[in-house]
C-alpha cells in the first residue's frame, strides 16, 4: 500500500538524502563495526584457545584469516542473492548466520569446529550484512553520500574500541566459551539493523502514469544485466591496483591480530594488553574522516593515488619500526601511528579504485578486487603464525608485514607513473578530439555551422550525437587507467 517496492535502485526513484536514510545509516554504522572489528577483536581469545586445544599461533591465526576471507571473498555471492531476493531478506539471513556461527563455536571440541563456526558461518553472515548495507546506504544518499559513507566507516574503529576490552572482560567472567556465546547473542543485533533497511518506494503517481511500452520499444532486445563485468581486467590501471592491493592486505591485518599477544609476551597483563586495540581504534576513528576531508580538496583529489601510496608506505614503515618495540610504551606509540596510517588506507582505497575504473564499472570492480584480496587475507596471518612458531619472535612477523605493505606502495605508484607516461600522448589526442567535437556540436546548435554541423544536429533525434558526446567526454576524467 502506498507505492510499489523498489529494491534494485531504478532511475525513477530519487535518493531522499535524509529522512529514513538516517536510520539506514545507523544500521550500516553498526554492521560495519561488527564486520571489520570482529576479526580483530576475536584475537583476544587466542591465548586461551591455544591452551584449550594445544595448538600453535599459526593454527589460531587461521580463525581471523578465514573470517576475513569469507568477508572479502563473498562479494559475487552477495550480488547474486541481493539481485534475487533483495537487501533486507539477505541481511536477515546474514544476521542469523553470524550469530549461529559464534553460538556453535562455543560448543567446539577441536580447533576445526572454531574454523567452521567462527570463520566460515560467522564470516559468511557478516558478509551478507556488510555489502547489502552499503548498497542501501548509497541508495538513500546522493548529495550527502560522502558524509554518509564517512560516518558509516567510522563504525569499524568505534566497534574495535568497544569489542576488544569487552571480549577480555567476557573471557575473565565466563571463559572463552561463555564469551563466544554472548558475542553470538550480540550479533543478533544485525537482524535488527537489517529490519531498518526499508526498500525505497516508487510514488503512486509514477505507478499510475506508467503506460505500456510502444510496439517499437517492445521489439528492441533488452540487454541482459551483467552480474560481473570482467572487462575491467583489460584496464592496466585496474590490474596494477589489484596486484598492489593483494600484496598489501597480506600484511596489513597482521599487526592488529598479533599486537595483543605481542604485549602479553613482554609480561604485560591481559587487560592492559587488550587496551592496545582500543588505542588503535580510537586513533583510527578520527583518521578516517580527516583523510576523507583532505582527499576531497580540489588540489589533492587529482593526486589521490599518490596520497594512497604515501599512506601505504607510512603503514609499512610503522610496522618495520614497531618491530623494535621492547616495552609497553613502545607498543602504545606503535598503535598510535598504525591507527593513523591504517585509517588513511581505509579512507582512500575505494576512492582510488573508483578513480581508476569509473562509476559504471565500480560495482563489478569492487567485487573482483575483494575476491582477489580474500586469497591474500587467507594466507597472510597464518603465514605470520608459522613464522612466529619457528622463531618465537614477534619482531620478524612485524618486519615481514611491513615489507609486504611497503612493496605494494611501490607497485601501485611506479605502475601508475609508467602507465600515465606511456599513455600521455594518447590522452592529449583524445582531449583534442573531444574539444573539436564539442566546438562542432556548438556550431550546429547555434545554426552557424556548415553542412556537417547541420547533419549532426539532425542526428540528435536518433540520439546519436548525445551518445557519441557522452562516450567522448566520459574518457576525459579517467587519467589513471592505461
Amino acid at each position: 500500500m502506498g507505492g510499489a517496492v523498489v529494491d534494485d535502485g531504478p532511475p525513477g526513484v530519487k535518493a531522499p538524502d535524509g529522512g529514513w536514510g538516517w536510520a539506514v545509516l545507523a544500521g550500516c554504522f553498526i554492521i560495519t563495526g561488527f564486520s571489520y572489528a570482529f576479526p580483530k577483536a576475536v584475537s583476544v581469545f587466542f591465548k586461551e584457545l591455544i591452551r584449550e586445544f594445544d595448538v600453535g599461533y599459526s593454527d589460531t591465526a587461521w580463525i581471523s584469516s578465514i573470517l576475513l576471507a569469507m568477508l572479502y571473498g563473498s562479494g559475487p555471492l552477495c550480488s547474486v542473492l541481493v539481485n534475487r531476493f533483495g537487501c533486507r531478506s539477505v541481511m536477515m539471513v546474514g544476521g542469523f548466520l553470524a550469530s549461529l556461527g559464534m553460538i556453535l563455536a562455543s560448543f567446539a571440541t577441536s580447533i576445526i569446529h572454531i574454523y567452521i563456526g567462527t570463520g566460515v558461518i560467522t564470516g559468511l553472515g557478516l558478509a551478507l550484512n556488510f555489502q547489502p548495507s552499503l548498497i542501501m546506504l548509497n541508495r538513500y544518499f546522493n548529495e550527502k553520500r560522502p558524509l554518509a559513507n564517512g560516518l558509516a566507516a567510522a563504525g569499524s574503529p568505534v566497534a574495535l574500541c568497544c569489542l576488544s576490552p569487552l571480549g577480555q572482560i567476557l573471557q575473565y567472567q565466563f571463559g572463552w566459551r561463555g564469551g563466544f556465546l554472548l558475542l553470538g547473542g550480540m550479533l543478533l543485533n544485525c537482524c535488527v539493523c537489517s529490519a531498518l533497511m526499508r526498500p525505497l518506494l516508487l510514488p503512486e503517481k509514477s505507478q499510475r502514469l506508467d503506460t505500456p511500452a510502444a510496439p517499437e520499444e517492445e521489439k528492441k532486445p533488452q540487454p541482459k544485466k551483467k552480474l560481473l563485468d570482467f572487462s575491467v581486467f583489460k584496464d592496466r590501471g585496474f590490474v596494477i591496483y589489484t596486484v598492489a592491493a593483494s600484496v598489501m592486505v597480506s600484511g596489513l591485518f597482521v599487526p592488529p591480530v598479533f599486537v595483543v599477544n605481542y604485549a602479553k609476551s613482554l609480561g604485560n597483563e591481559d587487560t592492559k594488553s587488550a587496551l592496545l586495540l582500543t588505542i588503535l581504534g580510537f586513533v583510527d576513528m578520527f583518521a578516517r574522516p580527516a583523510s576523507g576531508l583532505i582527499t576531497g580538496m580540489k588540489c589533492v583529489r587529482p593526486k589521490s593515488v599518490y596520497l594512497f601510496s604515501f599512506a601505504i608506505i607510512f603503514n609499512g614503515c610503522t610496522d618495520i619500526i614497531g618491530s623494535q618495540a621492547n616495552d609497553y610504551v613502545g607498543l602504545v606509540v606503535f598503535c598510535i601511528f598504525f591507527g593513523m596510517s591504517y585509517g588513511m588506507v581505509g579512507a582512500l582505497q575505494f576512492e582510488v579504485l573508483m578513480t581508476i575504473v569509473g562509476t559504471e564499472k565500480f560495482s563489478s570492480a569492487i567485487g573482483l578486487v575483494l575476491l582477489m584480496e580474500a586469497i591474500a587475507v587467507l594466507v597472510g596471518p597464518p603465514g605470520a603464525g608459522h613464522l612466529l612458531d619457528a622463531t618465537h619472535q614477534y619482531m620478524y612477523i612485524f618486519l615481514l608485514a611491513g615489507c609486504q605493505v611497503t612493496l605494494s606502495a611501490f607497485v601501485i605508484s611506479l605502475g601508475n607513473l609508467l602507465c600515465m607516461s606511456r599513455k600521455q600522448k594518447d590522452l592529449e589526442t583524445k582531449m583534442a578530439v573531444s574539444a573539436a567535437e564539442m566546438e562542432m556540436l556548438n556550431c550546429g546548435v547555434k545554426g552557424k555551422g556548415n553542412g556537417r554541423g547541420e547533419e549532426r544536429l539532425k542526428e540528435q533525434d536518433n540520439g546519436q550525437v548525445g551518445v557519441h558526446l557522452l562516450r567522448t567526454v566520459g574518457t576525459l576524467p579517467r587519467l589513471l587507467p592505461c
